[in-house]
């Protein structure tokens, strides 16, 4: 595999760590700026909105941009809004650099995927996307515990200063090591949007923004939940999100190990196991020793359909797959905003803080009714495809 493709996928650690990290500095965000953790866990729905919109508009516009430039300039933006995070005084300050970082985001991960893909070939298209995107895994194992870590012992502005360091960093990473190739023809905007008239994109989009919302609603308040019904000390709550972290790592190289060749049955178990372990999290949170067995596979579970969302939608996207996989990165962010957004309603009612989980198995089931449809219309564009194919002549 190309070391470029590395790059990416440290590129994608830096972005999901401050995108996720969050969660794990609820408690001190609450209390310094004052709000309620629900409004904290809404820092998380800002940013996934941001990244939703922006990853279209601007993946439009760099549609001509030869794709390295591109990814370039859309890091220099991410630094600009981590910068507007660490030095932030108030909330609505906090939430505009939030806003800003993520609006990089979508475009990034969109160009990124397409970049990853031609470098790798399209015969290890799933093994190149679960690389580059094993950066948001090693988030979960190592940013967030560490974001937590310097939080709570150097205030939470330290999480958002480590960040800014490393965004400079991978912006130099991809400044020197990811190759500068030509984009090939440009189709225009036209063909672009073509792809959006093929019913299974949207099917195979609404797949991943409901397995999405179903990880978000749970994990963004798995904190509160760890700490207030489970029992455990806030100082274990890094350690179990390291432990999160590992199994979303395990998760990603074993749903792109599989992705490529067992694409559907892929999301079918992955989706159903999650929905499953979220069940039992919120049957047993009282739990220590169940409980912790159920992050490890939640995590698992949560990241091993990740390769097989991106791999589905580039497949029905075919020959224009730019837009639709930074759509499927807004999919996945629109998910990424009504989960924390359920999540916390479902605690502001005061259903207590199992109510995420039960939620989530909820949306997750949701997920897989969806990703079935895409089955059933796969199978009959097949089919369709078949009887199109004229008979080989007589000898």
């Amino acid at each position: 595999m190309p070391i470029a493709v590395y790059v990416l996928g440290l590129t994608v650690f830096c972005i999901g760590t401050t995108e996720f990290m969050i969660s794990g500095l609820l408690p001190d965000l609450a209390g310094d700026l004052g709000v309620s953790i629900p409004a904290v866990g809404w820092l998380i729905s800002g940013y996934a909105l941001g990244v939703a919109i922006g990853g279209p508009m601007l993946t439009l516009a760099t549609l001509r941009v030869n794709r390295k430039n591109a990814l370039l300039g859309l890091l220099g933006l991410f630094v600009v809004g981590q910068f507007v995070c660490a030095v932030a005084s108030d909330y609505g300050t906090l939430m505009t650099g939030r806003v800003v970082a993520a609006l990089a985001q979508g475009a990034f991960f969109g160009i990124g995927s397409v970049v990853a893909v031609d470098l790798a070939g399209p015969a290890r298209r799933g093994r190149a996307l679960a690389i580059m995107f094993a950066g948001l895994t090693v988030a979960n194992v190592v940013g967030v515990p560490a974001g937590t870590f310097l939080s709570q012992h150097a205030g939470w502005r330290s999480s958002f200063w480590a960040v800014e360091v490393l965004a400079v960093l991978a912006l130099a990473g991809v400044a020197t090591l990811v190759p500068q190739r030509p984009n090939g023809p440009y189709a225009g905007i036209g063909a672009e949007f073509a792809a959006f008239r093929n019913g299974r994109v949207w099917v195979a989009l609404s797949t991943s923004m409901l397995t999405q919302a179903a990880v978000f609603c749970c994990f963004s308040y798995l904190s509160p939940l760890l700490t207030e019904v489970t029992g455990f000390p806030a100082g274990a709550v890094p350690l179990l999100l390291v432990l999160f972290g590992a199994g979303c790592l395990a998760g990603s190289f074993i749903g792109g190990r599989f992705a490529d060749r067992f694409l559907l049955p892929n999301l079918y178990v992955g989706i159903s196991v999650m929905g499953a372990v979220l069940g039992l999290l919120a049957l047993t949170a009282q739990s220590k020793v169940v409980t912790v067995g159920a992050i490890a596979l939640f995590g698992i579970a949560a990241f091993s359909i990740n390769p097989a969302l991106q791999a589905q939608v580039m497949r029905e996207a075919g020959d224009a797959p730019t837009l639709a996989t930074t759509t499927n990165t807004s999919a996945f962010n629109v998910g990424n905003t009504i989960g924390p957004w359920v999540g916390g309603s479902a605690i502001g009612a005061g259903l207590g803080f199992t109510s995420p989980a039960w939620t989530a198995a909820l949306l997750a089931l949701a997920g897989l009714a969806a990703a079935a449809l895409s089955g059933v219309l796969r199978r009959r564009a097949d089919a369709v495809g078949q009887e199109r194919r004229p008979e080989p002549a007589a000898v």
